[in-house]
């Protein structure tokens, strides 16, 4: 079951956008590409296409493509189980009449890339009615540009095309998305009514949330857990589990938000990273840093478990 709830809240211009186009295009069979910093609300979106479609009732299933190859041919193909001679179906066939979400599809084996272009355009040969849906933390068009993905793929999805806003870019709305976290903890806990101070929520909003929606609900939900009383203030995060170094509420004179010098150089690398399409080599050359020192961060955000460093290809 994917949670809807990320992606309806919030009132940023380019989050209203992304959810306007997600409406109009539920009405449609159009594939859809969705695109998003890890922990965006990427697969959230997707379910809420779903859930707006006349497939609402039918199923909706999720192959994260960053799994073994292997894998995820067999979830998507089917296979028959080595000790029952049970034949699993694939998930084209399990949703048919709904809708598939292809998670990380950037991450999708290159040996497969083309196959499964070659099974979603034969779908309606064997009666299969499937609505395809694909998500990436990666600039697709240079992957194709780098020889790095399928381009026959790539067209079949990106026929429309919605960009995911990262939480630090969203200001006020995230007050309001922590206030959302809050509510869904009190609930599921019976802990009754639970407030958040107006200082706490400048807090969480000048923080840069690196893994963005995920990043915010563990920390609410740790702080939480360990908070005592009913208003979530300044006191109860410096308390919580994992302390966090917010990032300062100033900018400078060209209207750039202040981060850590830390958070900073994380930042330009995975930039560095996306815009050569992952090649390591150029990356180090515009970073102005040898490609041995560039391993040696990538090995040290690994170990962190920095989302987009762990999936790294």
């Amino acid at each position: 079951m994917l949670t809807q709830g990320l992606v309806l809240v919030g009132n940023h211009p380019k989050f209203n956008t992304a959810l306007e186009t997600a409406r109009n295009v539920a009405v449609t069979k159009t594939p859809v590409l969705i695109s998003g910093e890890i922990g965006s609300g990427k697969k959230a979106l997707g379910a809420y296409i779903h859930a707006q479609s006349a497939r609402k009732n039918a199923r909706i299933e999720v192959v994260d493509c960053s799994f073994d190859a292997s894998m995820v041919e067999k979830i998507v193909l089917g296979h028959r189980d080595d000790q029952s001679g049970k034949f699993n179906r694939g998930v084209l066939e399990v949703a048919n009449g709904g809708t598939v979400i292809f998670a990380n599809i950037d991450a999708l084996d290159d040996n497969f890339q083309k196959r499964l272009y070659t099974i979603l355009q034969e779908l309606p040969d064997y009666e299969l009615d499937v609505r395809i849906i694909a998500t990436t933390s990666k600039s697709l068009s240079k992957l194709v540009g780098a020889g790095k993905f399928s381009r026959a793929l790539y067209t079949y999805f990106s026929g429309v095309l919605i960009d995911m806003i990262s939480l630090r870019e969203r200001g006020t709305d995230v007050e309001l998305i922590a206030r959302h976290f809050i509510n869904e903890y009190a609930v599921e806990n019976n802990a009754g009514d639970i407030s958040l101070c107006s200082e706490a929520a400048r807090k969480l909003t000048d923080y840069n949330w690196n893994n963005n929606l995920h990043e915010l609900k563990n920390f609410i939900r740790k702080t939480l857990t360990n908070m005592e009383g009913k208003t979530l203030d300044i006191s109860a995060i410096e308390k919580g589990e994992r302390r966090v170094e917010f990032s300062s509420h100033e900018t400078d004179e060209d209207g750039v938000k202040l981060m850590s010098l830390r958070d900073a150089e994380k930042l330009l690398i995975k930039k560095a990273l996306v815009y050569t399409s992952e090649n390591r080599t150029q990356a180090a050359k515009i970073l102005g840093v040898s490609i041995r020192t560039l391993r040696n961060k990538i090995n040290e955000y690994r170990s962190e478990g920095t989302a987009y460093f762990i999936n790294l290809r």
